[in-house]
């Protein structure tokens, strides 16, 4: 199998083969494989050390930061105190100063005592215990041979656990379900002992031995975990979940949290009582010897295991899984299940989980009822889009400060200074940054940093031209982006100017001194009521007024206000190079003239076609960019140039002044709906592992990622009022879309408001919806959707 081996990062080390309890669910001794019975009973000295060995041996190899070694069994605690003393001195020794070692044991608590717990605090060895819940629960599999309850043994270990000096022990309760127990009472039960974590865990079962459903009941075991979820949530979701939070988390873009769900491949190996490697655990329920590997420590490094066939399978991602499930919309959640219960004695493991019905209905009925607190409202809120990315800016801005570390001298000090002075609990600084091109300034000065680029620490140093363009936008009531706090009396701000001008983000350049010697240095700028005055050694003071175009300033001029909303054509700003196509250099008048007429032609047409939409494009910009025309389509897009810079802030568009005010009105709904898109992307994750899929795309031959196919949707749903085709293939990409796995729940709530956009595209009014805007169950896209995913053709 090709790509690079996975390193072990856990390993399961059995130190014992033998049980003090007869629990007829136990896949070891229960289940297919019997390979216990030739097994030692204790790990001998020699097992101990080669296993130390050949993991410092691993770690040092692979340069891992960390590794995780669980003591198991059987019952591990039966091994004796002073042979688990030699396990843990041995490991320590071994993985000094080479990895830190995580030690973990996994218990069923009869044997613990104060003296197993002593030694556990020597060498911070965390404690797991399993325990089904209530003494109902618990007794109907964890009994002694003669059928004796374990459970009041049990409690004793938690409770000894509990206790203020072993507390940082305890790791957590281990649960197996049973749908024959009470769900309510069980969850009641295990979160009374205050556990910092419970995992539960499907009863191990396969195609040839499934598990029992007494109803009959597909979904039974989704059905008992839900109603745990249903009280967990009651009870404020206080203590970790790791199956209801490894959902949440892949709901939401994140990584599986637990090896029965998600893709993430396995990095998990088992050292046997005689010293053999084996794959997990969990495959002895499927056939006798189905973990074996033919490998020991004695004489085989773990790299050749993690080469094992057997072992690569687990690793291969969604490769690895059976073709039901790689195109199946919860894969990225459930994962296919655990390897173990696919399997079956004709497809061995290339089958669908034996719980493949509970495991869809448990993600769908997670995402169901936490689909609205785990979507971020700017997917469906225009004003909190804006807040959000204004709050992104800021973070840069804040990261620049943090990554600079010293380095911008005592101008970057005194800006910073000037800055937090603006507004101490920081609101006012939205007003400093609210221009898209600081967005950019901010993360191509971050990554020039990170990148050791010469320039980026004088590119740091704009922020005083931005502190100053900001008081003086204050003052200035006509402004598109008027300040939203109140700002101190006038303060001189330190300017930098380079080549002999003076640039003012949003606002323009000044011509301080023609190039030569004195081509750099440092201007004082004072906001003032009517305007702004500008001191510089070696001439007069300069008196500005910001609308005004004189032979030394050259102001970002305004287009639009009439009928369409005033916004700043920017083509001054050293940051607007950001799109597929070059900016322009400086319009001359006659050009900006026909850039206002032809905007306010093209808004009164969005707002006849559009009105929904002109008012969202209204209350989003703030500056237009002139770009070259006839090297990109219409659209101007908001990918960069730069490598590892996303581009501009939001409220920005390029574009190419189009020949009529149709082919503007056009470009304007293209361009935002690939700019929203972007904006969204960067504050919220709409969907995951981009590229493991591949989607027909209604507009091109060939198949695209879920990023392109996407991109496209978003263009051609907001040109719908004016592109009935583009309005049809967007109805047809969004059918698409909704059977994709990549989509998070925020990415499956942006749908929603997709088909919402298309059922309104039909009219002036804003209202109706054509045939072409239809969702895929003939109905229209809005129809019935309540944001939770759960209704099939919309979300």
């Amino acid at each position: 199998m090709k790509g690079p081996l996975v390193p072990f990062r856990e390993i399961v080390l059995k130190v014992h083969s033998r049980c003090d309890l007869a629990c007829d669910h136990c896949y070891i001794y229960e289940h297919a494989d019997h390979s216990w019975r030739n097994r030692p009973k204790a790990i001998s000295d020699e097992a101990i050390s080669w296993t130390a060995l050949r993991l410092a041996e691993h770690a040092k190899s692979h340069a891992l930061p960390s590794v995780s070694v669980i003591l198991h069994g059987g019952e591990p605690l039966l091994a004796g105190p002073g042979r688990l003393r030699r396990v843990c001195e041995e490991l320590t020794a071994a993985l000094d100063g080479v990895a830190e070692l995580d030690l973990r044991i996994h218990t069923n608590g009869l044997q613990l005592s104060p003296r197993y717990l002593d030694l556990f605090d020597e060498f911070g060895v965390k404690v797991g215990i399993s325990l089904d819940g209530d003494r109902a629960a618990n007794d109907r599999h964890r009994r002694f041979a003669d059928g004796r309850t374990s459970h009041p043994l049990v409690l004793r270990a938690v409770e000894l656990l509990r206790q203020e000096r072993y507390r940082h022990l305890y790791l957590g309760l281990l649960c197996t379900v049973d749908i024959a127990n009470d769900p309510v009472a069980v969850y009641d039960a295990l979160a009374e002992l205050a556990p910092p974590r419970v995992d539960f865990l499907l009863p191990h079962a396969t195609w040839e031995s499934p598990p029992p459903r007494p109803d009959g009941s597909p979904t039974a075991y989704a059905d008992w975990l839900l109603a745990v979820f249903d009280r967990w949530d009651e009870g404020g979701r206080t203590i970790p979940v790791r199956l209801f939070d490894s959902v949440l988390s892949t709901l939401t873009g994140g990584p599986g949290l637990t090896e029965s769900l998600g893709l993430a491949p396995t990095d998990l190996v088992v050292v046997e009582t005689d010293g053999a490697l084996e794959q997990v655990d969990s495959l002895k329920s499927a056939y006798d010897g189905a973990a074996a590997t033919g490998f020991d420590v004695f004489t085989h490094p773990f790299d050749l295991v993690a080469g094992h066939p057997g072992v690569r399978a687990r690793q291969l991602e969604l490769a690895g899984v059976g073709e039901t499930c790689r195109t199946c919309p919860v894969v990225r959640s459930c994962g296919g299940g655990l390897y173990a219960h696919r399997y079956s004695a004709h497809r061995e493991f290339d089958n669908t989980s034996v719980y493949c019905a509970d495991l869809e209905a448990l993600v769908r009925g997670i995402e169901a009822r936490d689909a609205e607190a785990l979507t971020p409202a700017a997917v469906t809120d225009p004003d909190a889009l804006a807040a959000e990315h204004q709050n992104l800016t800021l973070t840069l801005l804040a990261s620049l400060h943090r990554e600079l570390d010293g380095r911008g001298g005592e101008e970057w000090d005194r800006a910073w200074r000037l800055a937090l002075a603006l507004d101490p609990g920081g609101p006012a600084l939205d007003a400093l940054l609210s221009h898209p091109y600081a967005h950019t300034w901010l993360r191509r000065t971050l990554t020039g940093l990170a990148a050791g680029r010469p320039g980026a620490i004088a590119e740091a140093l704009r922020l005083s031209a931005h502190l100053a363009a900001a008081l003086i936008t204050a003052g200035d009531p006509a402004a598109p982006v008027p300040a939203l706090a109140p700002v101190p009396a006038p303060v001189p701000v330190p300017v930098p100017y380079e080549d002999g001008l003076l640039e003012l983000p949003a606002l323009g350049t000044l011509r301080l001194f023609p190039p030569g010697p004195r081509s750099r240095g440092e201007a004082l700028v004072t906001a003032e009521a009517d305007g702004f005055t500008v001191t510089a050694e070696g001439r007069s003071p300069l008196k500005v007024a910001p609308g005004v175009e004189t032979a030394d300033w050259r102001p970002v001029r305004t287009v639009g206000g009439g009928g369409a909303p005033p916004l700043r054509l920017d083509d001054l700003d050293p940051c607007r190079d950001c799109f597929d196509a070059p900016a322009l250099p400086r319009l001359d008048p006659a050009e900006a003239d026909r850039w206002d007429r032809r905007l306010t032609g093209a808004w009164a047409l969005l707002r006849s076609a559009a009105p929904a939409r002109a008012a969202e494009l209204a209350g989003a910009l703030t500056t237009l960019t002139p770009l070259a025309p006839g090297e990109t389509p219409v659209f101007g897009r908001s990918a960069t140039r730069e490598p590892g810079v996303r581009g501009h802030g939001y409220g920005a568009l390029g574009i190419a002044l189009p020949a009529t005010d149709r082919e503007l009105a056009v470009a304007l709904l293209g361009a935002f709906g690939r700019a929203r898109l972007n904006a969204l992307l960067e504050v919220a994750d709409l969907y995951a592992q981009d590229g493991w899929w591949r989607h027909p795309a209604p507009w091109q031959e060939g198949e695209v990622p879920v990023s392109e196919l996407l991109a496209g949707v978003c263009e051609r749903a907001a040109l719908a009022p004016l592109d009935p085709e583009g309005a049809h293939q967007a109805a047809q990409g969004l059918k698409t879309l909704e059977d994709a796995p990549e989509l998070t729940v925020a990415g499956r709530r942006l749908l929603a408001e997709l088909w919402r956009e298309l059922d309104g595209s039909g009219g002036p009014d804003g209202s109706g919806g054509t045939d072409s805007t239809s969702g895929p169950d003939g109905t229209s896209g809005s129809d019935g959707v309540d944001g939770s995913g759960a209704e099939p053709g919309h979300a």
